[in-house]
């Protein structure tokens, strides 16, 4: 939370694109480095089957690519609390997308939590109104919130 307010405040390079691959390129340093501390295991990309390179590659292009640079453009331009929105609104997409192209199950639970996760959205993006009643006088004021 503190580095997505950072990020929207920091003077970084005014290019979104050279703008995420720093971060990107900060935070592979960054996970390479912790997998050696712990002894993770690796392995060659070419040992590996043709549907996860192909997965790789679509998550390496709108899962992290796509989807980081839209971010941190949000976060230049909107506020805080509608950016956090594209983080509800992401799983609800892939849900969609998993069932349409992969033919997976979507269970109650999953339409439940859905449901429950766009409603949230909903408020955050209404324009919120406040009823303020001033203490000496008869009237009432109403007055919008940003």
């Amino acid at each position: 939370a503190y580095g997505s307010l950072f990020v929207g405040k920091a003077d970084f390079p005014k290019n979104f694109f050279v703008n995420t691959g720093y971060q990107m390129f900060t935070a592979g340093i960054t996970l390479a480095l912790a997998s050696l501390i712990f002894g993770e295991q690796w392995t060659a990309p070419n040992e590996w089957g043709q549907p996860v390179q192909l997965s790789m590659v679509l998550l390496i292009i709108f899962g992290s690519i796509v989807a980081f640079t839209s971010f941190d453009y949000l976060l230049k331009t909107v506020s805080p609390d509608k950016v956090a929105t594209s983080t509800y609104v992401n799983p609800i997409i892939a849900l969609i997308l998993g069932w349409y192209i992969l033919n997976e199950q979507i269970t109650l639970q999953s339409v439940i939590a859905a449901a429950v996760l766009l409603t949230g959205v909903y408020f955050i993006n209404t324009t919120k109104t406040t009823l303020t009643i001033p203490r000496f006088s008869g009237k009432i004021k109403k007055r919008k919130n940003p």
